[in-house]
């Protein structure tokens, strides 16, 4: 006879499957806490799918006008030094001026930028000057707004939120990523590149909507003016940091080698696969939102070196694999898989980030970060594009994935300082941590409602 099982046995399994999904769903307590953040996030939502409409048509239009790999990879070229450039000045105006307004007003900018596109689109002939020479623009208003956008949610959402609030704001980029891609694609090809550009100037509008409604986000009573001395301070203080070089100089070197999204459209030719170019975008995006959306486990994560490092390696391994790969949907899941691995990394860095930089220098910190998952990417697409002209489109990504893995090991074992780190035991989060309590409990002393606005400066 088999034995009943007892009325706490048989709850048993149900209570450990509720137990998993809790730690698998994504922390919403952000939502709740802050409403400055919900009206950040709605605007993120609309803008960054508007925006991936424009990443998609842009490399489109370049290749109808030239049919050049090297011509469509050349955008990532001029995008760069405004990148450079304007990314450290926007990481001093940031630690300098209202946080808000900077983001506001830059929005602004890039909707007209946008709005350029739609009118040099919409001439019977396009010009092919006017495509670069905005890229370029963008590029240095996105500079100016980076840094500002990033270091706006540690101000806004409670120190011990922050985790949770990275991993919401990775959600709607991911959602994002996907179906902007995926519907650009599609209109792409049934309505041209203008229709693409229309809809991302009408997400720039719904953006500032919600922006305006945010309060003001003023800087500390100690911030720095906006110098070249002051993105030196901050420059000093990355350097100083061995475990934040670890992380920009990893992220700097997978997007460098294994990010060929440039010669996607030439992938898809070469996979007899014109059609399925919005998935061929939509791929790591799709792999990083299932990321995203289960990463609640995430969270009980402390040693965020190793897991950046981990994720790294995982990123090139994927990219390798989908240029090797001869049919589409081996390619789209190894691009799927490369996009989970780029998840991870990316919240092993943000959290890293938040936890252990104190708010004076987090819009400076915020702008070499930029330049670390910006400027990587606009060199991998100038890479991508030349070696595709060199040695082929497939050689060109399986090629990039192999430097990747062999570049974020080399540089994991040059930088010990990154794989030792740990927030329940380093100095800078401890410190971050102790200031933020400190003006929680000093905002509740004087009867003040409303998010924490981060830590002060330590070490600096």
């Amino acid at each position: 006879m088999t034995p009943e099982l007892s009325p706490s046995a048989q709850a048993a399994p149900p209570a450990r499957l509720r137990a998993l999904l809790r730690r698998l769903r994504p922390d919403t307590t952000p939502w709740h806490s802050s409403r400055d953040f919900r009206l950040l996030w709605g605007s993120g939502c609309v803008s960054s799918f508007g925006s991936f409409l424009t990443y998609v048509a842009v490399p489109m239009q370049v290749k109808d006008l030239t049919a050049s790999t090297f011509m469509v990879g050349l955008v990532g070229a001029f995008e760069l030094v405004p990148l450079i450039v304007f990314g450290l000045w926007g990481g001093a105006l940031a630690d300098a001026l209202d946080r808000r307004r900077l983001v506001l007003l830059s929005e602004g900018g890039l909707g007209l930028l946008s709005a350029l596109l739609l009118l040099n689109a919409l001439l019977p002939h396009p010009v092919l000057w006017p495509v670069y020479l905005v890229a370029a623009l963008v590029a240095a208003v996105d500079g100016l707004q980076r840094p500002a956008l990033d270091s706006l949610t540690p101000r806004i959402v409670p120190h011990d939120q922050l985790s949770a609030a990275f991993a919401l704001n990775s959600l709607y980029r991911n959602v994002g990523s996907v179906a902007g891609p995926a519907l650009a694609g599609v209109v792409v090809a049934a309505a041209g590149v203008q229709t693409a550009y229309a809809l991302d100037v009408l997400t720039f509008g719904a953006s500032l909507l919600l922006l305006a409604r945010m309060r003001a986000v003023p800087p500390s009573g100690r911030a720095e003016p906006p110098s070249l001395r002051a993105i030196a301070t901050g420059v000093r203080y990355a350097w100083s940091r061995k475990d934040l070089l670890g992380t920009y100089a990893i992220d700097i070197c997978a997007m460098l080698f294994a990010f060929p999204v440039a010669i996607f459209p030439f992938l898809a030719t070469e996979l007899h696969a014109n059609w399925a170019l919005g998935l061929l975008y939509g791929a790591p995006a799709a792999g990083a939102l299932v990321v995203s959306a289960t990463g609640g486990w995430t969270s009980g994560i402390h040693r965020h070196g190793r897991m950046l490092v981990l994720a790294a390696l995982g990123w090139g391994v994927a990219m390798t694999l989908a240029g090797l790969a001869g049919n589409l949907w081996a390619v789209l899941l190894c691009l799927a898989v490369a996009g989970g691995a780029d998840q991870i990394s990316g919240t092993a860095r943000a959290t890293m980030w938040n936890q252990s930089i104190p708010d004076s220098v987090r819009g400076r910190m915020a702008g070499v970060e930029l330049l670390s998952y910006s400027v990587g990417p606009q060199l991998g697409q100038v890479r991508a594009g030349g070696m595709a002209g060199l040695v082929g489109v497939r050689a060109a990504v399986w090629s990039g994935g192999v430097a990747c893995v062999l570049g974020v090991a080399a540089l994991a074992a040059a930088l010990p300082a990154l794989l030792a780190y740990d927030d329940r035991t380093d100095p800078h989060a401890a410190a971050v941590r102790a200031a933020a309590a400190e003006r929680s409990g000093a905002a509740g002393e004087s009867g003040e409602s409303g998010p924490v606005d981060g830590a002060e400066a330590v070490g600096v």
